[in-house]
C-alpha cells in the first residue's frame, strides 16, 4: 500500500472543498451561454439586492483594478522568427465573450443557494455575433474573428524539420502511404473538479488561497507578477490533496485568481467549486487536430520520409503551455520508434469560438503517435507485407543511441527491437491465429493491433529541495505536487534509502509557497527525474554536513567518519551516532537545486486484440498487453499503477470519448457525463505490463518518465486491432473514438478487399 492511502482509503483525504471554512461566502461564476457575443449591458442592481449577496462583479471591476493576461508561457515561432499572436486573456472579458462557458460576472453571497437566485436576477444584454467551431470554419475566406488583432483567425504557422530534404526522399519513394485523420477533442474528467477557498489576513493584508492544482509556484508568480499586480508576500497558494490533474490543473485559472482579487477587496474568505458540467465548459480541452500525414518507403520497405500537414484548434484563447503542446508535442514523437531520415511538419494554429485547449495526458502525442502507427499499417498493407515485419525491418537499434531525429530532438536510451520481441512474446502473437479462427467460428471478427511508441519529458525544473533533520522525524520539501501518483511513497523511499531512515519517519510536503518558494509543479511525466533526482542530491548534502558535526560531536576528523545505515561511525571503531540522534545535538539540514536534464525518451511496445461483433458493431478488448522501457524502476508498483492509468485513459481516447460542439451554434452537446462516455471496468481485459531498463544518460539515477507513455501508445494499438479485423472488408481506416455506431456503420458500407 502507498503511504498515502491510508488517509485516503479512511475518507481523511485533504481535498480542497472539504477543507474550505464554513463561514467562507460562496462564488458562483456567471458564464456565457453564447459561443461568440458582444455584451452590450449588464444590469445588477436586482443581484445586487437579492438576499444574501455580497457583491456582484463584472469586468468594470477588474477593469478599473487593471487585472492583467493570463499569459503562456511557452511559444512557437512562424518561420520568419515571429512569436505566436497572443490576444488578451482577461480573467473576465471586456466587451465580448468567445466561448460558451466564457466569464461574464462573478456573484459572491452567503450560500451557493443566494448566488444562484441572484445569477438568475443578472440582466445582461448579448448581441449575438457569428461563430467558428472547426479549424477549417476558422481558416475559410471572411471568417468571423475570434480576435480583432488576429487576422484570418491565425495563432500561428509553425514547421519544424527540412522540407527540401523531405521532398527529395518523397521524390525517390518507390511507395507513398497517405492518410487524413481527426483526432477528436477531449476533456479530462478527473475525479475531484476544480475547486479553490480563499482566507484574509488582517494583520499582513495577505491572501490565502487553498486551490486543486498541479503546483502551486508559477501560478503564484504568474498571478501576482503578471495579473494582480501585487508583491509576492501578500498572496500565499497552497495545495493539499489532489483528484486528479492530467494537465488541465496546471494552468493559471481565471477562476482563481478572480478570488484572490475578490477576497482582497471584502476581506473575507471565500470558496468555489466547479460542478461538473461547469468543468467540461471552463478547464481546459486538449487534441482536435485534424492532419494529413504521409510514409514514404524504398522498394524494400524502408522508411525514407514522413510530410505531416495539420491543422490545430486552439479554442477562444492561447492556454498558458498551449502553444507547444500540439506543434512541439507531435514533433518530439513522429520519428516514432523508427529510422526515419526526413520530416517535415506543416501546422496552421488557429483560433476558434471554443473552450480553450492545453495539455492532457499525453500533451500532443497520442494523436501524433496515432497517425504514424496507422500510417505503418496501412504501408504494410499496401505494399504487401506483414505489419510485424515492416516495423522489424525500421526499428532502430541500441547502436544508435542517442539518437538525433531529423525534428530536432535527441532520443536517449533505448533497445527497441528487445521491447519488440518481448511484447511479441508476451502477448502470445504466435497464437493469435488459433484465436482469430475461434472468433470467426463464433460470427465474430478478431484484429490483432500494434503500436511502437514513445514520450518526450518536460516539466519545468525550478527545483530546490530541503531536507530538514529534526530529532524524530526527517522533513523533505519539495516544489512538485501530487495528483495521486504516489510522491509521498516514491520519494519517502528515496530519502529512506540514501539515508537510512525508516519511510514512517519521513515527512514529504509540497504545495505551499510561504514555505516552498521555489517549483516547477507536477507535468510532463517528470516529477521523479526532477524531484527525485534533486532529493538524492539533498541526501547527500545532509551526509556531507552531517559528517561535519558528526566529527564535531565524536571529537575526531571528519575524514574518519563514515555514513551507513542512517549512524555516522568513527571507522574500525565501535563509536557511532545515529542521524536523528545527531539533530537532537544540533539541528541541521541539506539542500540541492535541479542539475540534471529534464529529457529523457521512454519507450513501449503495445499489443491489441479484439473482437468485433458484426451484427452491432460493438468491440470488446479481448487481450492488452504493454511492455515498457522506463529506465530504473524506482518503484515496480507505482509504475504499474501509472501504466495502467495510463492505458485506460488512452482506450477512452482510442474507443469513446469525444467533446462534441454543434457547428452552428458553438454549443457544447456533450457537457454532461450522459453525453460524455468514459471506461469502465467493464470494458476492460486484465492488463498485461511488463518492463525492461535502459537507464537514461541524461540523469545519474537513470530515470524516466512514465506517467504519459501508456497514454501515447494506447490509442494506435486499439485501432490498429479494430481496422485490421475490419480489413478484410474493406474498411482502410475510421478516426477515433472508435464508437459502435461508427464500426457498424462502417461495416455496412464498405466494399470487400478482393
Amino acid at each position: 500500500m502507498r503511504r498515502e492511502d491510508r488517509r485516503f482509503l479512511t475518507g481523511k483525504g485533504r481535498y480542497t472543498d472539504n477543507t474550505a471554512p464554513a463561514e467562507a461566502l460562496a462564488v458562483l461564476y456567471v458564464r456565457s451561454p453564447h459561443a461568440h457575443a458582444r455584451i452590450v449591458s449588464i444590469d445588477r442592481a436586482a443581484a445586487l439586492a437579492s438576499s444574501g449577496v455580497a457583491a456582484v462583479y463584472t469586468a468594470d471591476d477588474t477593469a478599473a483594478d487593471k487585472l492583467g493576461h493570463l499569459p503562456a508561457i511557452s511559444e512557437i515561432k512562424d518561420p520568419e522568427g515571429n512569436r505566436h499572436r497572443e490576444p488578451a486573456h482577461l480573467p473576465m472579458s471586456i466587451g465580448r465573450v468567445r466561448h460558451v462557458g466564457d466569464i461574464a460576472a462573478m456573484i459572491v453571497a452567503d450560500t451557493l443557494d443566494n448566488a444562484r437566485d441572484a445569477a438568475e436576477l443578472l440582466a445582461i444584454d448579448y448581441e449575438e455575433l457569428p461563430a467558428v467551431v472547426t479549424a477549417a470554419q476558422a481558416l475559410a475566406p471572411k471568417a468571423p474573428l475570434v480576435h480583432d488583432d488576429a487576422p484570418g483567425n491565425l495563432m500561428c504557422h509553425w514547421t519544424r524539420g527540412d522540407a527540401a530534404a523531405t521532398d527529395a526522399a518523397f521524390a525517390q519513394a518507390a511507395h507513398v502511404t497517405r492518410l487524413d485523420i481527426r483526432s477528436p477533442r477531449q476533456v479530462a474528467h478527473y475525479m475531484e473538479t476544480r475547486a479553490a477557498w480563499s482566507a484574509y489576513d488582517t494583520a499582513d493584508d495577505t491572501v490565502t488561497v487553498t486551490l486543486s492544482s498541479q503546483g502551486v509556484q508559477l501560478p503564484h508568480r504568474l498571478m501576482c507578477e503578471r495579473v494582480l499586480d501585487i508583491p509576492k508576500e501578500r498572496l500565499r497558494l497552497v495545495t493539499e490533496d489532489v483528484g486528479g490533474g492530467f494537465g488541465p490543473k496546471f494552468p493559471i485559472s481565471p477562476e482563481s485568481t478572480l478570488i484572490a482579487w475578490a477576497t482582497r477587496k471584502l476581506k473575507c474568505s471565500l470558496r468555489w467549486t466547479a460542478e461538473r458540467a461547469e468543468h467540461a465548459l471552463s478547464d481546459s480541452h486538449a487534441r482536435d487536430l485534424v492532419a494529413t500525414g504521409e510514409l514514404a518507403l524504398d522498394k524494400d520497405g524502408h522508411f525514407l520520409g514522413v510530410r505531416v500537414k495539420a491543422r490545430s484548434n486552439f479554442g477562444a484563447y492561447i492556454s498558458m503551455f498551449a502553444p507547444t503542446i500540439s506543434t512541439t508535442g507531435l514533433a518530439k514523437v513522429i520519428s516514432g520508434l523508427y529510422r526515419i531520415p526526413a520530416i517535415h511538419i506543416d501546422f496552421d494554429c488557429v483560433f476558434t469560438n471554443t473552450v480553450p485547449v492545453d495539455a492532457i495526458r499525453g500533451a500532443g502525442k497520442p494523436e501524433a503517435l496515432f497517425l504514424l502507427e496507422r500510417l505503418v499499417d496501412i504501408a504494410a498493407h499496401e505494399t504487401g507485407r506483414s505489419a510485424i515485419e515492416l516495423r522489424r525491418l525500421n526499428l532502430l537499434m541500441p547502436a544508435d543511441m542517442p539518437h538525433a531525429v531529423p525534428t530536432g530532438y535527441t532520443y536517449d536510451a533505448a533497445d527497441c527491437p528487445r521491447l519488440f520481441e518481448e511484447a511479441l512474446k508476451v502477448a502470445d502473437q504466435a497464437g493469435f491465429t488459433a484465436r482469430r479462427a475461434a472468433s470467426e467460428a463464433a460470427g465474430k471478427r478478431r484484429g490483432f493491433g500494434l503500436s511502437c511508441h514513445l514520450h518526450g519529458t518536460g516539466g519545468i525544473a525550478d527545483e530546490h529541495v530541503t531536507v530538514n533533520v529534526e530529532p524524530d522525524r526527517l522533513i523533505a520539501r519539495l516544489g512538485t505536487q501530487s495528483q495521486g501518483q504516489g510522491h509521498e511513497t516514491i520519494f519517502g523511499q528515496i530519502l529512506s534509502s540514501a539515508l537510512g531512515i525508516p519511510p514512517d519517519k519521513i515527512e514529504i510536503r509540497q504545495g505551499d509557497t510561504r514555505t516552498i518558494p521555489h517549483g516547477g509543479g507536477t507535468g510532463g511525466s517528470s516529477s521523479t527525474i526532477i524531484s527525485g533526482t534533486t532529493l538524492r542530491r539533498a541526501a547527500d548534502e545532509v551526509i556531507r554536513k552531517g559528517r561535519d558535526l558528526a566529527a564535531e560531536r565524536l571529537e575526531t576528523s571528519p575524514a574518519d567518519i563514515a555514513f551507513k545505515d542512517g549512524s555516522f561511525e568513527v571507522v574500525g571503531t565501535d563509536r557511532r551516532i545515529g542521524l536523528l540522534e545527531l539533530a537532537a545535538w544540533k539541528r541541521f539540514d541539506g539542500d540541492a537545486v535541479f542539475a540534471d536534464k529534464i529529457d529523457s525518451f521512454p519507450t513501449g511496445v503495445m499489443v491489441c486484440e479484439v473482437e468485433i461483433d458484426l451484427e452491432t458493431g460493438a468491440s470488446r478488448i479481448d487481450r492488452f498487453t504493454a511492455v515498457a522501457d522506463c529506465g530504473v524502476v524506482a518503484n515496480p508498483t507505482l509504475l504499474a499503477g501509472q501504466m495502467h492509468g495510463g492505458i485506460v485513459h488512452g482506450i477512452g481516447n482510442a474507443a469513446m470519448e469525444e467533446a462534441v460542439y454543434d457547428e452552428d451554434s458553438g454549443q457544447l452537446l456533450s457537457g454532461t457525463l450522459m453525453d460524455y462516455a468514459l471506461p469502465r471496468a467493464g470494458d476492460l481485459p486484465d492488463l498485461v505490463v511488463e518492463t525492461i531498463a535502459t537507464p537514461s544518460p541524461n540523469n545519474f539515477l537513470g530515470f524516466k518518465g512514465v506517467g504519459e507513455l501508456p497514454t501515447n501508445g494506447a490509442p494506435a494499438a486499439v485501432a490498429n486491432a479494430v481496422l485490421d479485423a475490419l480489413r478484410p472488408l474493406g474498411v482502410r481506416h475510421l478516426d477515433m473514438p472508435l464508437t459502435a455506431h461508427k464500426i457498424w456503420k462502417a461495416i455496412r458500407t464498405a466494399r470487400p478487399a478482393v
